[in-house]
């Protein structure tokens, strides 16, 4: 009932792209295009071919940084999409960044991305840390940095069920 009330409806997603690397090279960023950012590019076509408006921000694995900005672009967005830093480098932040403001969690999203990982390239994928959950009345996942993880999560799993979400978490 909820998934059906949501079909159709357009929402603001912030996507943020955290890599140190590329942050060094281009500095802040408001388009993927302009910083060489393959998978933010997936990810806004994506979630502009289902109707959903974006605006990007390119961030350096800086957990302050990274709590700072989601917090801001939550402000004016229904969902943040945090795209790089869940590996397990010691530069590897976003998890660290993004887990303490979460008020809830959402552990079917790494589960399931996990397992839809795994299909795709074998036991490598239990190197993911991707996960969700929810900050305020605001959708938060935090995704892998490449191209192909992007693709994967919103694509099958972010897309389809982000109205749903979103429902869930706005009924009160």
């Amino acid at each position: 009932m909820h998934k059906e009330k949501s079909k159709g409806q357009s929402y603001k997603c912030a996507v943020l792209t955290v890599s140190t690397s590329r942050y060094s090279k281009y500095g802040e960023s408001s388009s993927p295009e302009d910083c060489e950012d393959e998978s933010g590019r997936i990810i806004i076509e994506l979630l502009g071919a289902a109707g959903h408006k974006t605006v990007y921000r390119l961030l350096p694995d800086d957990r302050l940084i990274i709590e700072r900005c989601v917090m801001d672009v939550l402000m004016d967005a229904d969902a943040a999409i945090v795209c790089g830093g869940t590996g397990l480098t010691a530069s590897d932040v976003t998890i660290e960044a993004v887990t303490p403001m979460l008020q809830k969690t959402i552990p079917g999203f790494g589960e399931l991305f996990r397992i839809k990982s795994y299909e795709e390239i074998g036991t490598a994928s239990m190197l993911s840390r991707a996960m969700a959950g929810v900050i305020e009345d605001r959708a938060v996942f935090c995704i892998p940095g490449s191209p192909n993880a992007a693709r994967l999560a919103v694509s099958e799993l972010i897309v389809p069920e982000l109205g749903h979400v979103i429902t869930h978490i706005r009924k009160g």
